[in-house]
């Protein structure tokens, strides 16, 4: 017995010491807790507040693209994935079924909506011990009214989920310049979010712009995660991406994009085409053939022909070859030169593309005619490797232009030797981008003050309007003398508009275009040459319209041609050009037909009378606006050259103007004089005005605004 009680009594003990030991642990536990902000890598303070707060996210809106006439080129729309609701636990009342109860019938209706066949959908809704199921690809990114229709259908147990995707309403218009954006599921800050980023064009370029800021709030909630009311709550809004505004003109665009759809009944590899207003830089459109649409993202090369694809230019560098001896002082264009052929030391024979030859020419007509060997003996007579590249990189040759587009390229003025350099004053053995081009032409309608090229008219805050940043012209250096760009000019005019000439074919009926063409073979990818054959070469012209005080510059270039290597070329520039003639106003003017330059001067504060019989004077057609004494404003503005084929708008200080008739006149031409005339101005479709939806006479009032139905009649 005393032996039983002695275990007892230790056993007691042990229990005693054990619980002491527990008791201790605990306390030091609760005082770790009581203590420390973060226990196991957890924050204790996050914790808590997750408890009784909550976090929402509020999201920026993606900035909208938009061309210089206010057409929407890209912009946000809401898009919907379908989920249908399988579990049966979702239904509380039979007679209101919140979850699929007739899975046939529902794939049947489906099915067609969804461009499915009714199995593939019946697979999705028989799937077994799931609480919901989506339908792949079919079932995302579905458009309002195709959520529509499927609620339409009145079936059960059908939801959505909306979102937001990038929508380029005019599909492949201007597609390689608008790039793309999409929808992508990243991680950001431990939880998965869905996000807009742009991967291609301007929409990577300006993609942080365009993105804006997401904002958020942070309140109580109660137990079904609601904001408690009258609880404070902590917010910070979102910063919403900013819109961008294009030197794009949606309707000379759309004159391009014409073009190089016609020329698809030529053939080619690929056909390029950019137009820029000559007296600023501002590209005013620029495409490919062939394009994609950003919607489907059905592109067959990633990269922008205009500044990503560098090639062999040919024969319209000679203009810059002819600039560079006119600015070093050693042309004479009334030397002469046997055409032909040349050998040079390195024993390689280098020809006219007539190998036979012209005779013996001056310098003036080797460009008329685009002789090599003019070429040649020019540089070998009077200039050097030198000479010759540091004047092309004067133009911007070789080196980035810094247009805000994304992967650039600086094309390649790499040649040393004698057969390298000759190559090169033809455009063979170096690279170029038609940006480059364009950027070199500028110096040509500006008397030789070279300007760089843009794209961005401005950009803006989408809540407050406010402009944050604009585009605007921008002179580099001055690169030639008057006395080269007349020059230059007259020998562009006499290659397009003098018969027998490379660019005759160009030639239309006003003369009012002038260029020079090119033509380049293109090298073997596996070296050893060039490919042999008509059609390995790429073709190219370089011009502009009008001839006498150029408004654009347009260039263009095709990748083997099969019909010839300046046919279809020759076939779009006109069409173009003929098309942007119409929309800036003028008429075609037959070659007997005289044409009267006029520089306008400012009017305002004139009267009326004087201004109109000064004008009457000129040959120049006015008309003047309101019965005013004095003229306020004019449209064009003064300094802008007119012909007595333009006519010329002048508005009196009339109290009561009225809005005036704009049916015929281009859309360029109607908006501008409306604006002037304090008119707002909503333009549907593009071209030229068929209709006015406020009528001639109606009095001018504030805020007012007029819709001009238009159309491209004027197509050639």
């Amino acid at each position: 017995m005393k032996k039983r009680k002695k275990n007892n009594i230790k056993f007691s003990k042990l229990i005693i010491f054990g619980s002491l030991f527990l008791f201790a642990v605990i306390i030091a536990r609760v005082s770790q807790l009581a203590l420390s902000t973060t226990v196991d890598g957890i924050s204790l303070n996050q914790l808590a507040s997750s408890r009784t707060t909550r976090t929402e996210v509020l999201p920026a809106r993606r900035g909208g693209i938009f061309s210089s006439d206010g057409e929407v080129l890209a912009q946000n729309v809401s898009s919907y994935r379908l989920i249908a609701y399988l579990s049966e636990s979702r239904t509380d009342n039979p007679k209101r079924p919140q979850h699929v109860v007739d899975k046939e019938k529902t794939a049947e209706a489906l099915a067609p909506i969804l461009g499915m066949e009714p199995g593939e959908v019946l697979n999705f809704l028989s799937k077994e011990n799931i609480y919901q199921t989506e339908f792949g690809v079919n079932g995302r990114n579905l458009s309002e009214l195709t959520k529509r229709e499927i609620e339409d259908l009145g079936l059960p147990g059908l939801g959505f989920v909306e979102s937001y995707r990038r929508y380029y309403p005019k599909g492949s218009f201007l597609s390689y310049t608008l790039g793309y954006a999409k929808t992508t599921n990243e991680e950001v800050e431990g939880k998965e979010k869905e996000l807009i980023k742009g991967e291609m064009g301007l929409e990577l370029y300006f993609d942080k712009i365009l993105s804006g800021e997401d904002g958020y709030r942070t309140f109580q909630k109660d137990l079904r995660g609601y904001q408690i009311a009258d609880t404070p709550e902590v917010r910070k809004d979102a910063v919403e991406g900013r819109d961008i505004h294009l030197t794009i003109d949606s309707n000379i665009q759309f004159f391009v994009e014409q073009a190089l759809n016609n020329a698809a009944n030529f053939g080619h590899e690929w056909f390029h085409m950019t137009v820029a207003d000559a007296k600023t830089g501002k590209i005013l459109a620029t495409a490919t053939s062939p394009s994609f649409d950003p919607n489907k993202r059905d592109m067959v090369n990633f990269l922008d022909t205009m500044i990503s694809i560098p090639y062999e230019p040919g024969s319209t560098m000679k203009t810059f070859t002819y600039m560079a001896a006119m600015e070093n002082g050693v042309y004479d264009g009334n030397a002469t030169f046997r055409s032909g052929t040349y050998l040079t030391s390195d024993g390689t024979e280098i020809g006219d593309w007539n190998r036979a030859g012209f005779g013996t020419i001056t310098y003036d007509k080797g460009y008329t005619l685009s002789s090599n060997v003019g070429i040649i003996n020019l540089i070998n007579n009077n200039m050097n490797a030198m000479m010759l590249r540091s004047y092309f990189r004067k133009l911007g040759f070789g080196k980035k232009t810094g247009i805000t587009l994304p992967n650039e390229s600086y094309g390649n003025l790499e040649f040393k030797y004698e057969t390298e350099v000759f190559n090169a004053g033809f455009g063979q053995g170096i690279t170029t981008t038609p940006i480059q081009n364009i950027q070199a032409l500028t110096s040509l309608t500006n008397d030789g003050m070279l300007l760089k090229p843009y794209i961005i008219d401005k950009i803006v805050d989408s809540d407050t309007g406010e402009i944050i940043s604009t585009g605007e012209r921008r002179e580099l250096e001055r690169v030639a003398s008057t006395s080269t760009v007349q020059k230059i000019l007259q020998l562009m005019d006499a290659t397009v508009n003098e018969p027998g000439n490379t660019g005759s074919h160009y030639r239309i009926d006003n003369n009012m275009l002038i260029g020079k063409t090119g033509t380049a073979q293109i090298a073997n990818p596996n070296g050893g040459g060039y490919l042999p054959g008509k059609e390995q070469v790429i073709a190219s012209f370089s011009g502009f319209y009008p001839k006498n005080d150029p408004e654009i510059i347009i260039y263009a270039s095709v990748k083997k041609p099969t019909a010839g290597a300046q046919s279809s070329i020759s076939t779009a520039v006109k069409y173009v050009v003929n098309n942007v003639s119409k929309y800036y106003g003028h008429d075609h003017v037959e070659e007997e037909t005289k044409i009267i330059e006029y520089k306008l001067p400012s009017f305002v504060n004139q009267g009326f009378d004087q201004a109109k019989t000064n004008l009457d004077t000129e040959g120049i057609p006015v008309v003047v606006l309101g019965e005013g004494s004095k003229v306020i404003r004019q449209y064009p503005k003064a300094n802008n050259v007119v012909t007595n084929k333009d006519t010329v708008y002048l508005i009196t200080n009339d109290p009561n103007l009225t809005v005036p008739n704009v049916v015929g006149l281009s859309s360029k031409v109607a908006r501008e004089l409306l604006l002037t005339m304090g008119v707002k101005v909503k333009l549907e479709n593009r071209g030229y005005v068929t209709e006015q939806n406020i009528p001639e006479g109606t009095p001018i009032g504030p805020d007012m605004e007029v819709t001009l139905m238009l159309h491209p009649k004027f197509e050639i």
